[in-house]
């Protein structure tokens, strides 16, 4: 019997299981009770739904179609969302429809340069957008790791992503040096043009705009994200703050107008106007007892509105 100290442990590798993106348009299966909104449910969703494509973790979905997919309303959606994009699973542009999981290339790499290559004409509809041109950087460092003849695939296939209009669409170099001259004379001789001005909005209009634009009331990359996890103010908290703050400004007898809601939440949030939590004598956020009310009040609401929708489901016909 050979030594133990001689006998070199195998090699352990990923463990995984294939899903049809065709399950999630099954009767049967959309027959069966629906997920709840979560962010582990949102996830599998987002690695297999039908929205998928061949690019791994690069694909194009709206916010307010996705939800309706899984049945979630939007700010169960958003929600969700949150807690994904806190751990840095998954980023977007709701604007462009852009959603990006940058840890999907590690887990579904492909197994051969003619799969890169084939990965083009799903990249070119994919909408341009910082996000875009993001996912391309990642997926280029991570096709050339897998060596001489991946990368030599990649770049054949996608050479760069597009970002400003290429000179050779010029004639000549003497015409751009014309227009460019003519550019120059044109603005010394015309003012330069105001800046539009941002139209304000009552609350319930600029909420409703969001839900036709299908983007999110605060956009992820908003700063009073980052400005929360610095100041120890939990993901709950904000989240909570948000459905304050919503219904004080669509139950308010006197609708106020504003230019950009985002920034008035943002502060609302800084300045504790609902005095929802306090920092304690370690650094931390806690509930206050207003708080608390607030909160147990708010899941109150959002247990009967399952119940509800529980019960409809299952009435006779």
């Amino acid at each position: 019997m050979a030594d133990s100290k001689d006998t070199k442990p195998a090699k352990t590798t990923g463990r995984y299981r294939k899903v049809e993106v065709r399950t999630w348009g099954d009767e049967k299966f959309r027959n069966l009770s629906p997920m709840p909104p979560s962010g582990q449910g949102l996830w599998l969703y987002l690695i297999t739904g039908p929205h998928t494509g061949p690019i791994p973790g690069l694909f194009r979905a709206g916010r307010a179609a996705m939800a309706e997919e899984l049945d979630w309303e939007i700010e169960a959606f958003d929600k969700a969302f949150g807690e994904a994009f806190a751990q840095g699973m998954v980023k977007a542009d709701f604007k462009a429809r852009v959603m990006w999981l940058p840890s999907a290339i590690k887990h579904n790499r492909p197994e051969s340069p003619n799969v890169v290559r084939s990965w083009a004409a799903e990249f070119d509809l994919i909408p341009e957008c910082d996000l875009k041109r993001e996912a391309f950087e990642a997926l280029k460092a991570s096709i050339h790791a897998l060596g001489e003849s991946f990368g030599k695939a990649f770049e054949e296939s996608f050479g760069k992503p597009s970002a400003k209009p290429s000179p050779k669409a010029m004639p000549n170099q003497e015409q751009e040096q014309e227009q460019e001259q003519e550019g120059k004379k044109a603005t010394a001789k015309s003012p330069r043009p105001s800046r539009p001005k941002r139209p304000e909005k009552t609350f319930a209009e600029y909420v409703a705009q969001c839900k036709a634009d299908g983007v999110m009331a605060v956009p992820a990359d908003h700063p009073i994200r980052a400005y929360c996890q610095d100041a120890g103010i939990t993901d709950e908290m904000r989240q909570i703050a948000w459905l304050v703050f919503r219904d004080r400004h669509l139950t308010a007898e006197k609708a106020k107008r504003q230019k950009d809601w985002p920034a008035t939440f943002a502060n609302s949030v800084k300045g504790r106007w609902y005095k929802l939590w306090f920092v304690n004598d370690h650094g931390a956020a806690e509930w206050t007892a207003t708080g608390l009310q607030e909160k147990r009040v708010l899941d109150a609401r959002h247990a009967a509105a399952t119940a509800a929708k529980q019960e409809g489901e299952h009435a006779p016909a």
